[in-house]
């Protein structure tokens, strides 16, 4: 069943702005859960999660780090330029963008575009006790945004350094207010590692590495995937059915000891996070396109959105199992020589997908008509106006800075 012709007006609810956390709660593990298991609603507060969860599991993280992604710059005529970072041009490698040093080049989002028409923008930093003029200049138009040039004056300086120094956190646009120096540490997971992402995966803000280390005492196997998220999981559905809605693409790095661990757990995990979700779906995905084309590039094993729903991966997956997937893609990491992949996916999740590795989720609660609240949808088989209603009626916080969720699906 394809989804596209999927209305999102039939995914909307009344969210009043109160009910928007515009601040996290002082102690992170101290929000509200709400407990959907199998159909029985429950509530609890975070940090009891793991009570909820079987000895012997396995969750899956997202341990990607928010970078300071936007840089203002100020025009002689003293008009404000905004230059918002949304992925690596030149070098394209996240890693290699972040040791660059003198130069590099981002595909941005320009705030305030029509007032800089050409020409190079400049402002000074001080990195360290080392004084330095950033220059940007803007090129080509590409996909989503503008090719912009970064340059400065002193070689020994990362591009990491710079940002670090004049880079701010972009916070959610709906919290309608400015980034605040306590938002560099609340909106960074306690695990992040991976510099990259332009928004944090919010549902990993409640843990604690005390509710960490109860999950380990408790048997849980933690494993981390890393999916960079983009400005575009704020990007609104416009268009009347989701056919009209194009997904952005995502990068994602998963090491080879993760499959290695989801075969040994029979292929199904908890996925902490919208992020680890689409992740983790999208490995089924790859594996059923090696099954078609066992040597396929990194670049090639890339998820297209409808992928799971049309054409011949998914004629083919209806062949192909979660745990033949997954041995296609170890075999495919020893046929390369590598422990772990880099890929990407603009898969979407929504109402007539059918789940292949995530059991159980922990979210917090999305906007309405947000692509998010389809990939929900999906998991609870139709059944995310309870949850939401529940949340509503027994005063849960709502999106990024919001209360959380562990969804247990009815088999």
């Amino acid at each position: 069943m394809t989804p596209k012709n999927i209305k999102i007006s039939d995914y909307n609810y009344p969210l009043p702005d109160e009910r928007i956390a515009k601040f996290p709660i002082k102690e992170r593990d101290h929000s509200k859960i709400l407990i959907y298991n199998k159909g029985e609603i429950s509530h609890d507060t975070f940090f009891n999660l793991p009570s909820y969860l079987k000895e012997g599991e396995m969750m899956v993280f997202n341990n990607t780090r928010v970078i300071q992604a936007r840089i203002y710059f100020h025009k002689q005529t003293g008009a404000l330029i905004e230059v918002f970072l949304l992925e690596p041009a030149s070098p394209s490698d996240y890693e290699l963008m972040f040791q660059s040093k003198g130069k590099c080049s981002w595909v941005c989002m320009i705030g305030n575009l029509k007032k800089w028409k050409e020409g190079a923008l400049t402002r000074q930093i001080k990195v360290g006790d080392k004084d330095i003029t950033l220059s940007v200049e803007r090129k080509h138009e590409v996909h989503t945004g503008h090719w912009v040039d970064f340059s400065w004056d002193d070689e020994t300086v990362s591009f990491s350094e710079i940002i670090d120094v004049c880079g701010e956190l972009p916070i959610p646009p709906y919290l309608n207010r400015k980034t605040e120096d306590s938002d560099k540490y609340t909106y960074q997971t306690v695990y992040s590692k991976i510099k990259g992402s332009v928004a944090a995966p919010t549902a990993g803000l409640h843990f604690t590495d005390k509710v960490l280390k109860a999950l380990d005492d408790k048997g849980i196997l933690r494993e981390e995937v890393t999916l960079h998220v983009g400005a575009g999981t704020f990007k609104p559905v416009k268009s009347e059915t989701i056919e009209g809605h194009e997904m952005h693409t995502e990068y994602i790095s998963v090491r080879r000891h993760t499959i290695q661990e989801l075969i040994a757990h029979g292929g199904k995990t908890i996925a902490v996070g919208t992020t680890s979700v689409r992740t983790l779906e999208s490995l089924y995905y790859m594996g059923v396109k090696l099954a078609m084309n066992p040597s396929l590039s990194e670049e090639k094993l890339h998820i297209n959105q409808w992928d799971p729903y049309e054409g011949s991966v998914a004629e083919t997956a209806k062949q192909v199992s979660t745990i033949e997937a997954l041995k296609n893609l170890l075999a495919w990491y020893d046929q390369n020589e590598v422990t772990v992949m880099l890929s990407s996916t603009q898969i979407i999740i929504a109402p007539g997908y059918n789940y292949h590795i995530v059991k159980a989720l922990v979210t917090n609660f999305h906007q309405p008509q947000s692509t998010l609240l389809l990939l929900v949808s999906a998991l609870l088989k139709g059944d995310w106006h309870r949850v939401y209603d529940y949340a509503l009626e027994h005063d849960f916080r709502f999106l990024s800075y919001g209360d959380s969720s562990l969804l247990i699906p009815q088999d």
